[in-house]
């Protein structure tokens, strides 16, 4: 953009914060603030007001935000118009994505992107379900990508593809004679768990609910933040765990986990979150449509390995 300080007030004026604003935006904090303190010697007023390690747009600053949207919508709105011209996609997006999908999954598709149009320039987030849907309300993110449900309507969602959920254990359990795995059949075993808030975790409460299980039954002995560290204890032998299959076959492969599909089965869908009023650049359209299209083939679920 040609007016770098305005681009950088508007990104502090959304997020209130000069040290977010000087993550989103690759910069350090002096030099975030140094670009604000020139537009404010510019206009001759004070754009923000700071009490308490906490700062507030000023009535003349809101106006210069208002005006900033506008300029910045149109600044993107004509770079998509030229770019939908000569066939020339630049930019940048910010994605934040659940931590099962950017660790098994975005990757590739990421890879795949920046090899077609490596004049775009793509930043990812990771985090469970809920921060990702907080960073698409507080606009941190263009786009996300998540496991879980998004309840808030104020979010547009479109499915991407469907993910099909096991059970896991170690090698050696019981269940390595089982066909399938019931919910009620969960309640015999210790349960390893993902943390409040991810999409895994919300979606097999969800699912144990509706088949009649009640969830304060589970007896759940840890509780962990990510895929690899639940794949990590049920391979020490320390319970059962409900995962996305595509998490585990480099370890079903190597014959350290046994899997067994649920039944009834269980999957869910992954979906793209945005802000439905928020403008959508041809980077982000065409990232959409690209990241679909990838996710759909590569995440088509393979038989379940029943090798014990």
């Amino acid at each position: 953009m040609a007016d770098r300080r305005l681009q950088v007030f508007h990104t502090v004026a959304r997020l209130l914060s000069f040290t977010k604003a000087a993550d989103t935006l690759h910069m350090t904090q002096p030099a975030v603030t140094f670009q604000v303190k020139q537009l404010e010697e510019q206009f001759n007023t004070r754009l923000f007001d700071r009490t308490h390690n906490r700062i507030s747009l000023t009535e003349a600053g809101m106006v210069v935000y208002e005006y900033s949207e506008r300029i910045i919508s149109l600044y993107v709105e004509m770079s998509n118009r030229v770019g939908e011209m000569t066939g020339d996609l630049r930019g940048h997006l910010l994605i934040g994505a659940s931590t099962t999908i950017a660790e098994y999954m975005l990757p590739r598709v990421l890879g795949d992107f920046k090899m077609k149009y490596p004049d775009v320039q793509v930043r990812l987030h990771v985090g469970n379900t809920d921060k990702i849907v907080h960073m698409i309300e507080d606009n941190s993110i263009d786009l996300g990508l998540v496991e879980g449900l998004v309840t808030n309507k104020s979010l547009a969602t479109l499915k991407c593809c469907m993910d099909s959920m096991i059970v896991i254990a170690h090698p050696d359990h019981a269940l390595g004679s089982h066909e399938s795995v019931t919910a009620q059949e969960l309640l015999d075993y210790p349960f390893v768990s993902r943390e409040e808030g991810s999409g895994t975790r919300e979606v097999t409460m969800e699912y144990l609910h509706q088949v009649g299980v009640d969830t304060n039954d589970l007896h759940i002995t840890m509780e962990l933040g990510s895929p690899e560290a639940v794949k990590g204890a049920v391979e020490g032998g320390l319970g059962v765990a409900v995962v996305s299959e595509a998490t585990v076959l480099k370890e079903l492969a190597l014959g350290t986990l046994l899997a067994r599909p649920l039944n009834p089965p269980l999957a869910r869908p992954y979906s793209f979150v945005y802000q439905k009023q928020k403008f959508r650049s041809l980077v982000m359209d065409e990232f959409l449509e690209f990241a679909k299209d990838r996710c759909s083939r590569d995440m088509l679920s393979v038989p379940v390995r029943r090798e014990s």
